[in-house]
């Protein structure tokens, strides 16, 4: 089917001329052009709508995306100490609670092996 020529135009107004008559043909011709104006808008507004809920989901994903190659590849910013490297280099706050400290070693005299008594000194 090809394009709608001049012609094809000036038969169609007649017939709608004949069908319709005078009188409602301008109130048929505004009735059609709102309604054309008003399927114009709303498809905009819907291709508006899924342009910018196409730019929101890759977005989303492009973020998703960084965080699972951060997680997989650590930035160099994780690999270098924020410090100078050395026994007083830890964060306390970082380090958790301090270790318990070691019960006290009691010193017994050492046990003669033939009867199990203690040598003398």
């Amino acid at each position: 089917m090809g394009n709608i020529g001049v012609p094809e135009l000036i038969v169609i107004f007649i017939i709608a001329l004949l069908v319709f008559g005078p009188r409602k043909l301008p109130e048929l011709g505004r009735t059609l052009g709102k309604a054309l104006a008003e399927f114009r808008r709303a498809s905009a507004d819907l291709r508006g709508a899924m342009e910018q809920e196409m730019r929101e989901l890759e977005r989303h994903a492009q973020e998703i995306e960084a965080k699972a190659r951060e997680a997989v590849e650590p930035g160099p910013e994780a690999l270098l100490p924020d410090g100078p490297v050395g026994a007083g280099s830890i964060d306390p706050q970082q380090a958790g609670p301090p270790p318990p400290p070691a019960p006290p070693v009691e010193e017994r005299p050492a046990e003669n092996p033939a009867d199990g008594k203690p040598k003398p000194a």
